[in-house]
């Protein structure tokens, strides 16, 4: 059995101070990196995702550019490729990371699954190939991104895991919402620490 480490959207953005920053999130970058610096050596894959969204459109009515964001469906302009705001937080130590994964690009994204590599692979066909049947999900946002990419992970027929002291949301009664239903969807919800 191979496992696999999705390190989900720890962006700039998502990180205090950024366009959509949440609490917690610049601790969630270094605590990735140091669970990277104690057992990367534990996965055979490790993927990292960032919101990658166009510039120049609204990103399939991602972007709220007409009228307030509703933070369902529209969000304040942020991750917009090439900019500050979508690189990886400086905290995340990206040395050990085995694919970099955009997603988004001229439409909504949550999950990780609906993002590409390098080379236009996907997530689903990345893990295949590797023969990943185990996943461990750690970043940002528990109450979106996370919790998506864990859904579709599941749905993948992976054993998934999330590490709740590597996560953090928008907002507290979502995460804990988050973290419930994807007990009850499968998945384990343990910490980093053995």
């Amino acid at each position: 059995m191979t496992r696999a480490l999705f390190i989900v959207d720890v962006q700039n953005d998502f990180t205090e101070g950024g366009a959509l920053g949440v609490v917690g999130g610049a601790d969630v970058a270094a605590g990735i990196s140091a669970l990277l610096a104690a057992h990367a050596g534990d996965y055979g894959a490790i993927f990292a995702s960032r919101d990658w969204h166009d510039e120049a459109n609204d990103n399939g009515g991602h972007f709220a550019t007409d009228a307030a964001p509703d933070f369902v469906d529209s969000w304040p302009v942020h991750c917009v490729a090439g900019t500050i705001g979508a690189e990886y937080h400086p905290a995340f130590d990206t040395t050990a990371v085995t694919f970099h994964i955009r997603k988004g690009q001229g439409k909504p994204a949550y999950s990780i699954f609906e993002g590409t590599g390098e080379n236009g692979e996907t997530v689903s066909q990345l893990l295949t190939e590797r023969g990943v049947t185990e996943i461990d999900i750690v970043g940002i946002a528990t109450d979106y991104c996370v919790r998506a990419s864990a859904l579709d992970a599941l749905e993948h027929g992976q054993h998934v895991r999330v590490l709740q002291d590597l996560v953090a949301g928008v907002a507290a009664a979502s995460s804990v919402a988050a973290l419930a239903e994807l007990g009850h969807a499968g998945a384990e919800i343990v910490d980093s620490a053995p």
